[in-house]
């Protein structure tokens, strides 16, 4: 019986696009060691764990791209820090709806980090985060299966403009849009 679950979607939201998706999931059962899980063939995201135990043997593949990795909420951007340009695809877990954890590890791999890779958001993926995820440096978003993609593609465009700065937009809103200067003899701010 093998130690690990295959998770796939048949379709993602990638670069605010409905496409096919041709990587799947590796999910670890019943705590199996990471060091003992043989990795199938194809274009996997592995868990970071795995990454971090089979790296010598998981390298190859992940110079042909055919490795990527997932970070559990509770894992750190900044250790696989040397090894980013080596992933086709990194993908954050958000194990359910009201977990915001991994907003920051999304923000740390793009901002600080310097990802530009497809950063995937998986698991409790809804329609009412895409906006907020796309903000923090989400390029594509594998949503819950029960749900239609279709309508949580929707999800991106429901508000036209931002206050503040973040990953998709580096300037916040004053200072986007230019303002008029006060007039040379105005009263305001005279203290009058």
């Amino acid at each position: 019986m093998p130690n690990f679950e295959l998770h796939s979607h048949k379709q993602i939201i990638k670069h605010r696009e409905v496409v096919d998706d041709d990587w799947s999931v590796l999910k670890l059962v019943d705590d199996a060691a990471p060091e003992s899980v043989d990795v199938p063939a194809g274009k996997i995201i592995v868990p970071l764990k795995v990454w971090l135990a089979q790296r010598a043997q998981l390298a190859a593949r992940a110079a042909r791209k055919e490795i990527g990795i997932w970070f559990a909420s509770d894992e750190l951007a900044h250790t696989v820090k040397d090894d980013l340009d080596q992933f086709a695809v990194i993908a954050v877990d958000f194990p359910k709806f009201s977990d915001g954890r991994g907003y920051s590890i999304a923000y740390n791999l793009r901002k600080r980090l310097g990802y530009q890779g497809e950063l995937r958001a998986i698991g409790d993926v809804l329609r009412d985060q895409l906006f907020q995820m796309v903000r923090c440096g989400f390029n594509a978003y594998a949503t819950r299966q029960d749900r239609n993609i279709h309508d949580a593609l929707k999800g991106l465009t429901v508000f036209s403009e931002t206050y503040q700065a973040s990953v998709d937009n580096a300037l916040p809103l004053f200072r986007r849009h230019p303002r008029g200067a006060l007039p040379e003899h105005s009263d305001v701010g005279a203290g009058i």
